[in-house]
């Protein structure tokens, strides 16, 4: 009987359980909860970045992303280094390269032409990479068959008091 061999460089792209019966991808633990608050947390971090704001007497939404693009290729920078950090998790959750690729193309867009100064804000306004970014790995974790919490959930135990 034949068994397959897995090479060492070739076993970071496989999920294992380590020695606590967690999932592990790569060199990251990801334990029971994990993943749904990774994903609770990349959502609020996109909100903030993309939509925390409203412009008064207006529908218009605008986040952190725009307000700090203001600042000349500093802040685009730093905008560009948040996102990276939710492109980043998206990976440690298991996110294909084709998914990463795509959301690494929506940060780049957003980064050069946000660097362009005037239209690059209304750019940053309109565009939305991190909220983009945000439904694509949704959607992709939808099809692997984590439902994403509407927060409505109550975990604990229940007593039967007599």
């Amino acid at each position: 009987m034949k068994t397959a061999s897995v090479r060492p460089s070739d076993r970071s792209r496989f999920r294992d359980a380590d020695e606590r019966g967690r999932d592990t991808h790569g060199a990251y633990k990801i334990s029971a909860g994990g993943e749904e608050q990774s994903v609770a947390r990349l959502e609020a971090l996109a909100k903030l970045m993309d939509g925390v704001f409203v412009i008064p007497g207006t529908n218009l939404r605008l986040g952190l992303d725009a307000v700090i693009g203001v600042v000349p290729v500093a802040g685009d920078m730093l905008s560009a280094l948040i996102s990276s950090y939710l492109i980043w998790e998206a990976r440690r959750l298991g996110a294909p390269r084709w998914l990463i690729a795509r959301m690494m193309a929506n940060t780049f867009l957003d980064t050069t032409i946000g660097a362009v100064p005037l239209l690059g804000d209304a750019f940053d306004v309109m565009f939305r990479a991190n909220m983009k970014n945000m439904a694509l790995l949704r959607k992709h974790l939808q099809k692997r068959g984590l439902s994403p919490s509407d927060g409505r959930v109550i975990e604990g135990e229940a007593i039967e008091i007599r």
